[in-house]
């Protein structure tokens, strides 16, 4: 008997392939966790009914987090990753040499130990020696961290349950705190497709703390409708103007990301511009 998986959202459309394996199974304290095995994608990740990440995709995903605001921010040296139990974010960061220390602050260890035994490939730089792993609730961790950080990167599920709070105007205020000067920020603002009342509210609350901000595209297969934005804040630098390819190591290659891309990402349909209005 076949095995198939189906994400369903509410626009009564979705994902679907077929299971080889059923590979891991939980209900952890915070949402319900498994991992299968795909033919096409490769392993991999749901949580509570939504695919995370995948083999065959996350690598768009968790580059364009990442080196949009790193290679915004002249000396990134301190980054605080919330969510991102996965790793794919932590190794994208630790990419950048300028980089001292990473904080990931994820609330549920299950999902870390479940990518550290699925996805090597994607947790590879968990045991980084740069990288300290703080199981703990990421809203009322960063309270405690005034002027710490250069780069924030919010790697959060969908904000429904307690990452709800996630995209709280309170939230982005206490991360505006956290920040150090020249500080930035970058969370993941949904499908502007199928949610475009998160994008908007993302941005809205995004841009009533912070004095630049921009929305910027990509896209992943497997997300729904594909096309996915992303929030940029600043507390003064601009993503374009501001960004330097020059400090790029000749020889440091990505799977997705470009500087080319890092510009052409934020021109945006008309559709998602009206968004941010």
């Amino acid at each position: 008997m076949e095995l198939w998986f189906k994400e369903i959202d509410e626009s009564q459309s979705g994902l679907t392939f077929r299971v080889k394996n059923v590979l891991f199974s939980k209900q952890t304290p915070y949402q319900r966790l498994d991992v299968f095995e795909t033919e096409f994608y490769g392993n991999v990740l749901v949580l509570d009914g939504a695919v995370q990440i995948t083999q065959k995709d996350e690598f768009v995903y968790h580059e364009m987090l990442a080196h949009v605001p790193l290679y915004t921010h002249p000396n990134p040296r301190n980054v605080l990753i919330i969510g991102g139990g996965d790793g794919g974010t932590v190794r994208e960061v630790v990419k950048h040499p300028e980089v001292e220390h990473v904080d990931l602050v994820e609330i549920d260890e299950a999902v870390i130990q479940a990518a550290k035994s699925y996805f090597p490939e994607v947790s590879c730089e968990l045991d980084n020696p740069r990288v300290s792993i703080l199981p703990m609730d990421g809203i009322e961790y960063i309270r405690k961290k005034p002027a710490t950080y250069d780069v924030i990167l919010i790697d959060s599920t969908d904000p429904v349950g307690p990452a709800e709070g996630l995209i709280a105007a309170s939230f982005y205020k206490d991360a505006f705190k956290a920040l150090t000067d020249n500080g930035v920020m970058a969370v993941q603002a949904e499908s502007p497709f199928f949610y475009p009342e998160w994008v908007k509210k993302i941005f809205s609350n995004l841009n009533g703390v912070f004095p630049v901000t921009r929305l910027y595209l990509s896209f992943t297969p497997t997300y729904p409708g594909g096309m996915w934005t992303f929030g940029f804040a600043s507390k003064g630098l601009d993503p374009v103007s501001d960004f330097d390819p020059s400090r790029i190591p000749e020889g440091l290659s990505f799977k997705y990301y470009t500087p080319e891309l890092h510009k052409a990402a934020f021109q945006l349909p008309a559709f998602v511009q009206a968004l941010t209005k």
